[in-house]
């Protein structure tokens, strides 16, 4: 049984996938799919599902909503839903290792492509399209009512654009013509704040043969930064800007402008 929670959450059980359907099924289970392996005391359960409303029988209605839950990854799987769903101490515990669980394959996937991309980024490049490749929309996107799955969304969300500035990275030292420009600028132009993003695509610009697009590029971002906030490009965009004007050895040759025609 794998859980799925990058995009809707769902179960998939041999070739099929299956949505939970039920609100506050999702929220348990994908509040237990985000620790495979550890116990999620009762009352933490119950502020999820129901923080900030007043419930006489929280411990009840939460003891059949798990009781609930269990029925149904039974009749998916035909394995005892107290395996799947464990009761330990005061707490509930998601019975199945962590690597069924895709967010946690993407952790990994993502850390190991990471601690590659300056040393080998062509197998980092591979990790980190696997990585990608597990997405399937928003992170929990069905299961949002409750701050801790909130927050573990961004963070999934967050680490999702770091995990594409690595790949842009590692294709950048590999083949930067793989790169598609139009994604990059879409996903910089989306997270302006990530200079990053914004470094990545003026060096994917030159070399693509297109200098002057991303001299352009800096300077708006510097004028974005400046109006909004008063502030100056970092380090690493000032750098990228000046390789970028000098035609610095160390970015490679760039793609002949006629070849862009």
């Amino acid at each position: 049984m794998d859980i799925q929670v990058l995009g809707s959450v769902s179960v998939r059980y041999g070739n099929r996938q299956h949505a939970v359907g039920s609100k506050r099924l999702t929220a348990i289970l994908a509040l237990l799919a985000l620790s495979p392996g550890r116990t999620i005391p009762a009352d933490q359960l119950e502020d999820e599902l129901w923080a900030g409303r007043t419930l006489a029988n929280a411990r009840n209605a939460l003891q059949a909503s798990v009781g609930r839950l269990r029925r149904y990854l039974e009749s998916i799987t035909g394995r005892r839903g107290d395996e799947l769903i464990r009761t330990v101490g005061g707490g509930y515990q998601l019975g199945v290792p962590a690597d069924r669980v895709d967010a946690h394959r993407f952790r990994e996937l993502a850390r190991s492509g990471a601690d590659l991309v300056a040393s080998d980024p062509a197998l980092a490049a591979v990790a980190l399209e696997e990585a990608l490749s597990l997405w399937r929309g928003l992170a929990l996107m069905d299961a949002h009512d409750g701050l801790r799955v909130r927050i573990a969304a961004a963070d999934l969300e967050e680490r999702r654009i770091t995990v594409y500035e690595d790949l842009t990275t590692a294709r950048l030292a590999v083949d930067p013509h793989r790169i598609s420009l139009p994604e990059l600028r879409g996903t910089a132009s989306e997270h302006p704040e990530r200079e990053r993003l914004t470094e990545l695509l003026m060096l994917a610009l030159y070399h693509a043969g297109r200098q002057a697009e991303a001299l352009d590029v800096f300077h708006r971002a510097r004028r974005r930064l400046a109006d909004e906030m008063g502030l100056e490009p970092g380090r690493a965009l000032h750098r990228a800007y000046q390789a970028i004007l000098q035609q610095d050895d160390m970015l490679g040759e760039p793609r002949q402008v006629l070849a862009h025609r």
